[in-house]
């Protein structure tokens, strides 16, 4: 059942997607080339640019080592061939969308003309309308490619800075003003390089936050760039130290070992099923960070807490001061607001990524997957913040998502 309702349609739309739009292209081709020999040489040409376009995609990919810096491989083959990829299988789900439309309306008319034969409409009249449709259809299949190029070229790339107060109900006087400034989802790579993360990383700290908090997913599959990201990422300042916890890529990649030690060295305190004491004046929040808790839709292996229970979750919290905690998934909430963590600091969504939050915040793929997709949520013992990251997975763009730095101020109140 999970293949019938996840993957198996999405397979659907991706093959369906390189079979139609190459045929339009055949069709449009064949239109201008009136000459059989030349319409079956232009196919063959094309069919022949289009599979080593792929088989070069895939034998560079193949490698599975990832530079942190943007190469031309990566410039002039995998970002165009992925910007294809993600954006004709949306705009051939439009295009099936619009197919199911016309049927459906098409249908009242079938029925109407079965029982009696249909007023005859003026030829200028259907053909404006007809033309009218056409071209509306046009522009939303195009409309992904459009949005595709613009999440590649400038919405992966164009950071919002989000500012957040969060009110505590027993925040200490002495933190009542308190600044924490949030990254995550770093996911190095020739898509966030190294010195794409150290841009990020002077803007945290030329906004002077008292502490930062980094929440997973530095790498992505390849364990290579660890020293990369731990190097981009120690340059991060604030006067009550920078901490962090670890994500499921983290795992994926064999690296949360490597990366606690790492981050130790460079001065980033990596809280593993640990927590520690924030003390101002004398007095104190308690900070917890736990490695990636497995849900029902993923898992980061053996030895990871489940994020419907959070087992011993209780021993690190404590029960005279306000628990703040970093857990990479945000599933984890549910259950830490049943045990009262105060607030909780996550990632992992992306924010849906490729989103239409400017329509709908409804419209993401991740919300399939959670209902903490971005931003800020509250319920009965606790909050939570959902950070939308900056890096990218899998689509190289951002649409309705764009990368984010939080920088939360702690408040005293109910």
């Amino acid at each position: 059942m999970p293949f019938v309702f996840g993957f198996a349609p999405v397979l659907f739309l991706f093959l369906g997607s390189q079979i139609y739009f190459p045929l339009r292209a055949l069709r449009w081709a064949w239109r201008r080339i009136h000459s059989r020999p030349k319409r079956i040489g232009a196919a063959l040409v094309g069919l022949a640019l289009y599979f080593a376009y792929f088989t070069l995609f895939i034998r560079g990919e193949a490698s599975g080592h990832e530079p942190t810096r943007m190469t031309l491989w990566y410039a002039l083959v995998a970002a165009p061939f992925l910007w294809w990829i993600f954006s004709s299988t949306i705009a051939f789900a439009v295009v099936v969308l619009i197919w199911i439309v016309r049927g459906v309306a098409r249908l009242p008319r079938a029925l109407a003309s079965a029982r009696q034969p249909p007023r005859p409409e003026p030829a200028h009249s259907a053909a404006s309308r007809r033309q009218f449709l056409e071209h509306a259809a046009t522009a939303a299949v195009a409309a992904p490619f459009v949005a595709g190029a613009y999440g590649l070229l400038y919405g992966r790339l164009n950071l919002e800075t989000t500012n957040r107060r969060i009110q505590l109900a027993h925040l200490p006087d002495a933190f009542h003003g308190f600044r924490i400034a949030q990254l995550s989802d770093i996911h190095i790579g020739p898509f966030m390089s190294e010195d794409e993360i150290r841009k990020y990383v002077r803007i945290a700290n030329e906004l002077k936050p008292d502490m930062i908090v980094l929440t997973g997913d530095f790498l992505t599959f390849d364990p290579s760039p660890k020293e990369a990201v731990v190097r981009a990422l120690s340059g991060l300042r604030a006067p009550y130290g920078v901490f962090g916890c670890l994500g499921n890529h983290d795992a994926w990649a064999r690296s949360e070992d490597a990366l606690t030690e790492l981050f130790g060295q460079g001065g980033v305190k990596i809280l593993r099923q640990e927590h520690v004491a924030i003390r101002n004046a004398g007095e104190r929040f308690n900070l917890i960070g736990i490695d990636f808790a497995n849900s029902r839709h993923m898992s980061a292996g053996e030895g990871h807490m489940s994020s419907e229970t959070l087992e011993g979750m209780e021993a690190l919290m404590e029960k005279d001061a306000v628990n703040i905690l970093l857990s990479h998934n945000p599933e984890t909430f549910d259950r830490a607001a049943e045990l009262g963590v105060d607030f909780s600091l996550a990632g992992h969504t992306h924010g849906g990524q490729l989103a239409l939050e400017f329509i709908s915040p409804e419209i993401a793929p991740t919300r399939i997957v959670t209902p903490y997709v971005a931003g800020w949520f509250q319920k009965p013992g606790g909050q939570l913040y959902v950070n939308r990251g900056i890096g990218t997975i899998a689509a190289p763009m951002r649409v309705g998502a764009p990368p984010e730095l939080t920088v939360f101020e702690l408040a005293r109140g109910a």
